[in-house]
């Protein structure tokens, strides 16, 4: 199996840093664990029907109660891209569209 390539936005890893340490630690491994397995068991597919994007990237939440990381994978070109860890409640995915015009 392949190893993708991680891309991480800049916001993830500023976001990181004001995480307490075990939650830290946990999103660091399941970040780094996608790059290895990009449709882990506790991921999902999101619906991005509505949106523009290109029919060869999906995107997917890991959930981390109470974390999720959003992301896009493209199996085509070999990458992971890690869009945004957000904590639920509240969030409810509204930004999707912001996070996915980050992939133009």
């Amino acid at each position: 199996m392949p190893v993708f390539d991680l891309l991480i936005e800049a916001d993830v890893h500023e976001l990181r840093k004001h995480l307490p340490g075990n939650i830290r630690q946990q999103i660091k491994r399941a970040i780094d664990d996608l790059a290895h397995e990009p449709r882990p068991p506790r991921s999902r597919a999101l619906d991005v029907t509505d949106l523009d994007i290109a029919p060869q990237i999906e995107i997917r939440r890991l959930r981390l109660d109470p974390y999720r990381i959003v992301y896009a994978l493209s199996d085509q070109e070999n990458w992971v891209w890690i869009l945004a860890i957000r904590r639920r409640p509240p969030y409810d995915y509204d930004d999707l569209t912001d996070l996915v015009d980050r992939l133009k």
